[in-house]
């Protein structure tokens, strides 16, 4: 019996332990290119074009943002309007402030707390907790927020959404900067 009770916890365990063992670290993108300056990046106007996937991988929602962003010396403002496939619109307006070393922190409305983050060549870690509306009712939910530059104009960004550590689903944006 004793041995049945090992074996059980033993498989309950297993995927917890695997699941730490894929977990991609930011020092590992330190040397692509481009390297990434969020204050460069996003900077004036962008566009994204979005999905929300439930943990099956059917996708739930789709939207758009314009993004408006400005930045002065290590501070900046994100304001992201969103408009969803139901009609239905959205505002978060993000307070970034700069850090040494790459890092960042930052505020909105919605946002538990304070976000925090960090740049390593061409990735942007970014990780918070959401306060969500969903059916009248609101939710705090956490995100592992990861952005890539792929070049001057675009980023790809993939978000993973939790609460108490069960996956909730996944985040894929496409930004696109305007240019002047």
């Amino acid at each position: 019996m004793m041995q049945r009770r090992h074996w059980l916890g033993a498989a309950l365990a297993a995927p917890l332990l695997l699941q730490g063992c894929g977990t991609q670290k930011l020092d590992g993108y330190a040397a692509e290119k481009p390297v990434l300056d969020l204050s460069q990046y996003f900077n004036g106007t962008l566009d994204a074009w979005g999905i929300f996937q439930d943990r099956s991988g059917q996708v739930v929602r789709r939207f758009t943002v314009v993004m408006v962003c400005r930045w002065q010396g290590d501070e900046g403002t994100l304001d992201e309007r969103f408009t969803y496939s139901d009609g239905s619109t959205e505002q978060r307006i993000w307070h970034l402030r700069k850090h040494a070393g790459g890092r960042y922190t930052g505020t909105a409305a919605d946002v538990v707390g304070e976000a925090s983050g960090q740049v390593q060549g061409n990735a942007f870690r970014w990780s918070y907790t959401l306060r969500l509306p969903v059916d009248g009712r609101t939710y705090e939910v956490q995100l592992d927020d990861w952005m890539y530059q792929m070049d001057d104009r675009v980023m790809l960004n993939r978000a993973r959404m939790s609460k108490f550590g069960v996956h909730l689903g996944d985040l894929t944006l496409s930004f696109t900067k305007r240019v002047p």
